[in-house]
């Protein structure tokens, strides 16, 4: 019998990063004893407009650790933001950050971590997946830049699916279309490894079927339990290998349009993989076999309309004279990918998440 290998990634690199994470219903009780663990005195609630209610009762469990709240929290991390917060941290002799929220808030946790060093616990009640990764994003005069740097990861990440029952089903589809993300553009990283590859593919189906059951019925909490599951998968994978054009472009569009974070990364999702799927045919392979689908773009673009999620970038604010502008941030100063930028095809796939239009795989 001829062997025949069960991977062909070899060699490679691996390494873990040491969050840690409690999993569950009701785990943000935890909070107050991940608070002492971390030797917090003097903590600072950071949160966003929704979470209001959420951040009093954090506040009441840690009683009198707390010394302070910022619901200041913005999307894309606006450098002005993080000032504010950071000029109340020093005055507030700030010792440590509890951060509730999904991306903008957790955004602005890490930033603040970036400039002090402070421990952070962040509670994620979205499915964004930044709270386990040592990168950040931070927005200045309309362009996002982005960082890697251990001193932004969150020490204690506090997953509870509770947090997460009352999210919107919009928001929750493309929240978790944001979290596949993470877990596609892993599986052809420079820095692809199998470790992260597994991780990746079980993130992407436990995505994949949760998100149209959540859409159908919000409270389906085994869904909400498998799409949070899905999301921590999916972190674990953008925090350990880069990220390619996918995320280059969706971080150009946002900075550059402030168009909202999610619903960017849920529509150019499929026409980023189907840019990249003529150089990539064993990731595809392995999609394929993990969906039991024949084709995963056009699957995933008909995920996003059983989810709800905007057609195209039109409809969540950019401009159609904006897509010029575009092309050229995303072939300036390009992240690693495994196609070749080139500009007419790069073109044409923005014009065609501009106006909603089905991907066409090697256009």
């Amino acid at each position: 019998m001829t062997y025949q290998a069960t991977h062909s990634r070899l060699p490679f690199v691996y390494e873990a990063l040491p969050t840690r994470v409690i999993f569950g219903s009701g785990t943000r009780s935890a909070v107050s004893d991940e608070a002492i663990r971390l030797n917090m005195s003097r903590v600072l609630i950071l949160h966003g407009p929704p979470h209001i209610g959420m951040a009093d009762q954090l506040a009441s469990q840690l009683s009198e650790r707390h010394v302070g709240t910022f619901g200041g929290a913005r999307m894309h991390t606006p450098v002005d933001v993080t000032e504010v917060a950071l000029a109340l941290a020093v005055r507030l002799r700030v010792d440590g950050i509890v951060a509730i929220g999904g991306g903008s808030t957790t955004g602005l946790a890490k930033a603040l971590a970036l400039r002090t060093d402070l421990p952070q616990i962040v509670l994620p009640t979205t499915y964004a997946g930044s709270e386990m990764t040592p990168i950040l994003g931070e927005t200045e005069d309309g362009i996002k830049t982005t960082q890697r740097s251990l001193k932004v990861l969150p020490e204690t990440v506090i997953y509870d699916v509770d947090l997460t029952m009352d999210l919107p089903s919009g928001i929750s589809g493309v929240s978790g279309m944001n979290a596949v993300a993470h877990s596609v553009e892993a599986l052809y990283a420079r820095e692809a490894n199998p470790v992260i590859s597994a991780l990746a593919l079980q993130s992407i189906r436990a995505l994949v079927k949760a998100l149209p059951a959540i859409h159908a019925d919000p409270g389906n909490r085994s869904a909400r339990s498998d799409a949070l599951y899905g999301a921590w998968l999916a972190g674990i994978c953008l925090g350990s290998v880069g990220m390619a054009l996918h995320h280059k472009l969706c971080h150009t569009l946002g900075g550059t349009f402030d168009l909202p974070h999610a619903e960017t990364h849920a529509i150019v999702l499929p026409h980023a993989l189907a840019y990249n799927a003529p150089a990539i045919p064993d990731v595809m392979a392995k999609l394929r076999d993990a969906l039991g689908i024949a084709d995963v773009p056009s699957a995933l673009h008909e995920v996003n309309r059983a989810i709800g999620a905007p057609r195209g970038l039109s409809e969540i604010g950019m401009p159609e004279d904006g897509i010029e502008q575009a092309l050229e941030q995303a072939m300036a100063n390009p992240y690693w990918n495994p196609r070749a930028l080139e500009r007419d095809s790069l073109h044409r796939l923005i014009v065609r998440t501009y106006h909603g239009d089905a991907p066409i795989v090697g256009n």
